[in-house]
């Protein structure tokens, strides 16, 4: 047997990364792009919603978020089944039931119902975005995770713009075989989450050593590197069990940055077309605005990606795009009801979408296995109590002060804390970027 060259190595990697891009990152990218439209479809939908069923902007936040709070408390369980019985029939579950229990939000009667669907909503949907990061870890070697999670976060603004353009068309179908245009939104963009969970079943490869698509040469290259990685992992710090993990304090860390992060992101998901429908525009040019903001942070995410993955460094690149995002949030509160406020939040955008691609390769510098699957879900977890948060307190203070100002000062005080705590939490817990470059050296050498 001839012992293949470090040429012969540089070829098979490339065209083993190849076949793994193309052949999951499109049906990932789909599955949390539809993901997140089922979830934030409700800010156009509100638009018609709360005068129907006579919700207030404290109400409507707080019935919003609520999705969060079942997703916090079946996250972790929902990551470790996944862990053991597979992400292909995990995956598909989850998005067949969350599409089911979407579409029944159509008819929802008031308050209580409306409370009750987001609650299932959020229990449906549990670890699937975690899921979906553990899932790409075990496809990825670690230098290419910034770029991998930037094509998987590319999926939340594509999704916000889509939803908010598609949503206000058919927001239009109004009185159509006698349901309001907010049902319609909630029905049609139901659907498509019910076939790719078929899809899923049908596509989706759990392990390599089962992806018939690749060479045997390829099968072994990834095998060996990603065995290699988390060995150098496990020898640095050892195999934590799940509960060890859990109380990691950068774990803890990391937890407390995304809950600021996600705080940040839906204070202004939920509420950005009512922002923005307060410049005087209808409610389909309402939704083609608000499509802008987030078609400017893509740039923003893909970029992040790029540089974080080319310097092998993740804090400074969290701590920067955090710093982006806080000044985008101030800059929308002082510009008031203008056009000079969607500058401000589509530097936001830009900030928040941005720190996704640094943060979410961290947790996998550190932890493997089953102590990665409960460490990633118990961040996200924590983390998405933010889409509750966020929400609540937003309309909270737009019906105390009668305007978005403060609350828009808020979110950016979030992001700020998020670069705040990744400065000095990530030095006391020792720098994560360093065991990338770590690694990073070790596989070259190899």
């Amino acid at each position: 047997m001839t012992t293949p060259t470090p040429q012969d190595l540089s070829t098979i990697e490339q065209r083993t990364v190849a076949k793994v891009s193309w052949r999951l990152l499109p049906l990932v990218a789909l599955g949390y792009c539809i993901a997140y439209i089922d979830r934030s479809n409700i800010s156009i939908a509100a638009l018609t919603m709360n005068k129907d069923l006579g919700f207030s902007a404290y109400i409507y936040g707080w019935a919003a978020g609520i999705f969060f709070f079942s997703y916090f408390l079946f996250e972790i369980p929902s990551n470790l089944i996944l862990e053991k019985v597979g992400a292909r029939i995990w995956i598909a579950r989850i998005m067949v039931t969350w599409g089911i229990i979407s579409g029944l939000t159509a008819f929802v009667t008031g308050t209580t119902s409306f409370m009750f669907v987001r609650f299932l909503l959020g229990a449906a949907e549990a670890g699937f975005l975690p899921g979906m990061i553990l899932y790409l870890t075990y496809w990825f070697p670690s230098e290419y995770r910034g770029r991998v999670m930037s094509t998987l976060f590319v999926a939340q603004p594509i999704a916000n713009a889509v939803a908010s353009i598609a949503s206000a068309a058919i927001l239009g179908m109004d009185g159509m075989l006698g349901l309001k245009g907010w049902q319609w939104i909630f029905i049609i963009e139901a659907i498509p989450a019910i076939l790719l969970g078929f899809g899923v079943l049908r596509m989706m490869t759990d392990r390599p050593a089962l992806a018939s698509w690749l060479a045997p040469e390829e099968k072994d290259w990834l095998r060996t590197r990603l065995d290699e990685e988390n060995r150098r992992i496990e020898s640095a710090g050892g195999r934590p069990s799940l509960r060890q993990a859990l109380a990691d304090p950068r774990v803890l860390a990391l937890s407390i940055i995304y809950l600021m992060s996600v705080t940040a992101n839906y204070g202004i998901v939920f509420f950005m077309p009512q922002i923005i429908k307060g410049i005087g525009l209808s409610n389909m040019m309402t939704g083609v605005v608000s499509s802008i903001p987030y078609i400017v942070g893509t740039v923003g995410l893909i970029a992040w990606g790029w540089s974080s993955d080319r310097n092998n460094e993740r804090r400074w690149h969290l701590i920067a795009a955090s710093t982006v995002g806080a000044l985008g949030f101030a800059f929308a509160a002082w510009s008031g009801a203008s056009y000079w406020a969607l500058i401000g939040m589509s530097a936001a955008t830009v900030g928040i979408y941005g720190s996704r691609a640094a943060f979410w390769p961290m947790p996998s510098i550190f932890l493997t296995g089953t102590a990665a699957a409960g460490a990633i879900a118990m961040i996200n977890a924590v983390g998405n109590l933010g889409g509750y948060f966020g929400p609540f307190i937003v309309g909270w203070i737009k019906d105390s002060t009668g305007s978005f100002e403060a609350g828009l000062y808020f979110l950016a005080a979030c992001s700020a804390m998020c670069a705040v705590i990744t400065l000095f939490a990530a030095r006391a817990s020792g720098d994560p970027a360093a065991v990338t470059r770590a690694n990073a050296a070790a596989a070259a050498a190899e």
